[in-house]
């Protein structure tokens, strides 16, 4: 069997894109390798082709893959479900017990999260994985670090590992250490430092800055690898959508809960006004955000850091500027307090941002290298303002208007784009999922708050 007879499963008979059909005949050809591929030009999908290409050659019998829990469902279990319907895959998360039992059962492909893999690496070991598969691979970048150790030792076991991320060294080439190490160790010198010296030089007592030569030393050092950028993948389509899973807390969920036992309460008395729907339903939405306004305005933080991290993981993956659209005043200092604190410089556009000042953002956004994200309230800047310099849109939390949905997207789809363009929405609760729903099929969602409000209640209850 060869590649040019393989039938490329999927719905439909979908067939992969050329860059596609590249990644995979690359990665069926080295058991270790990377792929750094952008994040939107469809690295699941190869992957899948290429390991389903292997199984059916009878040189794999089980695939791990190695994921932010933020995907685990939404990209790799639901594109296994599109492009390998005919194979078995569990996602291993959750107690112990329930992790061992997914691991030791006759699953083709395993998902898990980074922080699972410690929880069962002697499980693993033994669970006869032929190929180890790490997507957003730059996790694993300190080898100092206990996540390092682990795959290390996993690697001793299992012959196969890809890694995929589309920056391999985006905040130091100093990072490129521990993705080598754990690939081809050959390729690198046995100690970080002597690596770090290669790559940087010392301009002060902490500080390092990049030698000239550190792409050169880098880029030979991550081999072998492969890499399609999104302006080059000319067969993409121009928009893109992805889902990123952010599990509420359980002080989210516990008051989550709470909210929605009043409104069942509620909803079983007198006759439920729109404008009383889309109070609670935004109530819903201010506690999946990770902050609560009282009747008396002052303002309640939960604990939000599953949303925070998802946020941070997506900004990290891409390649090119980054719009974050975040409905909430309050919640918008929280992302840009978190972000900067994690060496992303960002600027927010929002309602207080006067007019002046505003230009000057967008003219450095659109024209210089900083700020990489710009997190804007939606109602601030939905319209009028040209963001080309961005080709990613994450939603923190959806807004309540269509109208404000599509011309928020749109400040990255005008004249001047370069990119096929990526949408990401980030979901932790019901409520979420169903707003997304609604925004992306266009429905006003005006006429249908109340039947929303009544889904909601309905559930489990």
């Amino acid at each position: 069997m060869n590649l040019s007879e393989y039938d490329w499963p999927g719905p439909l008979g979908i067939s992969p894109f050329a860059h596609q059909k590249s990644t995979v005949e690359f990665l069926i050809s080295y058991p270790k390798a990377f792929c750094f591929n952008e994040q939107g030009t469809g690295k699941t999908a190869s992957v899948i082709w290429a390991t389903d290409y292997l199984m059916k050659l009878g040189l794999l019998r089980r695939v791990l893959v190695i994921c932010p829990l933020s995907i685990m469902k939404s990209a790799w279990q639901q594109d296994l479900f599109r492009f390998a319907l005919h194979r078995t895959v569990a996602v291993a998360h959750g107690s112990r017990d329930k992790r061992k039992q997914i691991i030791n059962s006759n699953a083709e492909y395993v998902i898990i999260n980074f922080d699972g893999v410690g929880i069962v690496k002697e499980e693993i070991k033994n669970g006869g994985f032929d190929l180890i598969v790490v997507d957003e691979a730059s996790a694993y970048k300190n080898a100092q670090t206990a996540r390092w150790k682990d795959l290390r030792e996993l690697t001793r076991e299992v012959k196969g590992l890809w890694m995929l991320t589309g920056t391999p060294a985006a905040q130091s080439p100093a990072d490129a250490y521990g993705l080598a190490k754990l690939v081809n160790p050959t390729n690198i010198p046995r100690f970080f430092s002597e690596f770090r010296d290669s790559v940087m030089v010392k301009v002060g007592q902490h500080r390092y800055i990049p030698k000239p030569t550190a792409k050169h030393v880098v880029h030979k050092a991550l081999q072998p690898a492969i890499r399609f950028e999104k302006k080059q993948c000319l067969d993409l389509p121009p928009l893109t959508y992805m889902d990123r899973e952010a599990p509420l807390t359980p002080q989210q969920l516990s008051f989550y809960k709470r909210l929605k036992k009043e409104m069942l309460i509620e909803a079983a008395g007198e006759e439920i006004s729109a404008v009383n729907a889309a109070s609670q339903i935004n109530k819903l939405l201010q506690i999946s955000c990770g902050s609560v306004y009282t009747d008396t305005r002052e303002v309640v933080d939960f604990d939000v850091s599953n949303r925070l991290s998802v946020v941070q993981e997506i900004v990290d993956e891409c390649s090119n500027k980054v719009l974050i659209f975040v409905p909430f005043t309050h919640t918008i200092k929280l992302l840009h307090d978190y972000l900067t604190k994690n060496g992303v410089v960002c600027e927010i556009i929002n309602g207080d941002v006067p007019v002046n000042r505003r230009s000057d953002i967008v003219t450095r956004f659109q024209e210089q290298q900083q700020p990489k994200v710009l997190i804007i309230q939606p109602q601030a800047a939905s319209h009028g303002l040209t963001l080309t310099a961005a080709d990613t849109v994450v939603w923190y939390a959806p807004c309540t208007s269509v109208e404000t949905y599509l011309q928020a997207n749109a400040r990255i789809d005008r004249p001047g784009q370069k990119n096929p363009m990526t949408v990401v929405h980030v979901y932790g609760s019901p409520i979420e999922s169903r707003l997304y729903a609604l925004l992306r099929s266009n429905i006003d969602n005006h006429r249908r708050v109340i039947d929303l409000y009544r889904e909601e209640i309905a559930e489990d209850s």
